[in-house]
């Protein structure tokens, strides 16, 4: 019977690969169209990906625990349906395992499988993409080169020229590791039996790129005693640390803390509490600080930016990613309220419930989680008075919110109580200087301190 691949889909644009956390189906069992197939994990979602045909899980290529780049095969299953999709494998040049080339910027799995290109169109270069000596690329050579966004980025970056290298990843394909290795200072590795970001060097030591040197530093040795427990990062935990390393090695870091009064907005949310509860929406104060936020970006677009190399991408559309912390110290994730400057606060209120909800019970959309241009953090929930939280690439700024609770404050020489709360900004200082991070900060107090009742 025909099979049909399930790969590993983009999770994100910056996703370069995902982990298998779990298979929740064994091979040989049957398994339907759009029920959940296995459980994979990346630096920002678990998520279920659900079988994109009805048969037989024929074969698992992928064991749980394993790494795998996006586009690469992870089980194949037996389906009649799939024989348009297996002649079509058959009649083009695939990757690995029957997988275009281009499976790498593939999206999740959907119900119904996508046509595969026409063998031409598939082994076609374009103009220019050539050997050097005006010939075609070979296939090796494409899969080299096309990389992911990320690690063309990141050689842009640092003037990394990916096609002169030799990858550990699938026909020697750079992977993410590869570029870290050549930016520390270290040969990319040639083959998975030498896996690249390793420290180079004995144990207990790592070396880090400072000016254009190398600075060895000494890892300083742990002796684990018998009453210490010892247990491996969770794979999500694992991506974190990667991804918050790589954001304090990338952008220049600089914070601001503001005080801002919320008398106005506890009063205008007194008010209309009831007319939400009659839609459904329960309202708090995040729709505001989302609003608040929108009119700073408006007015000063350089918050709402990216940096790719030397040039700055200043993005058309708000897009508000808002921090939801993960039960049991599980993590974070990050959904994506997109156009955000669309919605009214009645809309802010809505949606925003309905990620943070299906965030925290692992139902969010891969697509749900990328796309973001700013971000939002509330650690004032646990009772934080205020942070300074680490930038989520590729934005330059997010903004911290600290615990919002009634405070003794100073009012024309006389004292009073006033809900108050301290924001910080982190932003990166390669594009947004202190002057303009203030700014977009005396914007969004304003609007808080004074924020209109129809707005």
């Amino acid at each position: 019977m025909p099979k049909i691949d399930v790969i590993m889909p983009q999770m994100g644009e910056s996703i370069a690969e995902g982990t298998i956390t779990k298979w929740l189906k064994e091979k040989g069992e049957s398994v339907e169209r759009d029920e959940s197939l296995l459980e994979i994990s990346t630096d920002k979602v678990d998520a279920d990906i659900p079988s994109p045909a009805s048969g037989t899980l024929a074969e698992i290529l992928v064991a749980e625990g394993e790494t795998v780049e996006v586009g690469t095969p992870i089980a194949r299953i037996e389906t009649e349906a799939g024989a348009a999709v297996e002649a079509a494998d058959e009649g083009g040049e695939g990757g690995e395992g029957g997988a275009p080339p281009e499976a790498e910027t593939a999206p999740a799995p959907s119900a119904q499988p996508e046509p595969e290109p026409a063998p031409a169109a598939v082994a076609a270069s374009p103009p220019g993409d050539g050997d050097g000596d005006g010939g075609p690329l070979t296939r090796d050579q494409r899969l080299r080169t096309r990389s992911t966004p990320l690690v063309r980025r990141m050689a842009a970056e640092h003037g990394i020229d990916v096609s002169s290298l030799s990858g550990s990843g699938i026909s020697g394909r750079v992977t993410k590791k590869d570029i870290i290795a050549v930016i520390e200072g270290r040969p990319a590795a040639a083959a998975p039996a030498a896996p690249a970001g390793v420290p180079a060097g004995p144990p207990g030591v790592m070396y880090v790129p400072i000016h254009g040197e190398t600075l060895e530093i000494k890892i300083p040795e742990i002796i684990i005693k018998e009453t210490d427990r010892v247990e491996e990062m969770s794979v999500m935990r694992q991506k974190i640390m990667e991804h918050m390393l790589m954001s304090r090695r990338v952008s220049a870091h600089v914070s601001s803390v503001f005080e801002i009064d919320f008398d106005r907005v506890a009063d205008v949310r007194k008010k209309l509490k009831p007319r939400f509860e009659q839609e459904g929406v329960k309202l708090t104060y995040m729709p505001f600080i989302i609003k608040a936020v929108i009119e700073g970006i408006k007015a000063y677009p350089v918050v709402n930016s990216s940096i790719s190399g030397r040039k700055v991408i200043y993005h058309g559309d708000i897009n508000i990613g808002i921090a939801v912390a993960m039960d049991e110290g599980q993590g974070l994730i990050v959904p994506v309220l997109k156009n955000a400057d669309d919605l009214s606060l009645l809309g802010l209120a809505r949606h925003s419930n309905d990620l943070g909800n299906r965030a925290r019970t692992r139902k969010l959309d891969p697509m749900e989680v990328h796309g973001g241009t700013f971000t939002i953090t509330n650690p004032g929930v646990f009772g934080s008075l205020f942070g300074m939280p680490i930038i989520n690439q590729p934005q330059v700024a997010i903004l911290g919110i600290g615990a919002i609770e009634k405070r003794p404050v100073v009012i024309n020489d006389m004292i009073a109580i006033r809900h108050r709360a301290y924001f910080g900004i982190s932003y990166d200082h390669r594009i947004v200087d202190g002057a303009m991070a203030d700014f977009f900060m005396v914007k969004l107090k304003e609007v808080l301190e004074s924020f209109p009742e129809d707005m």
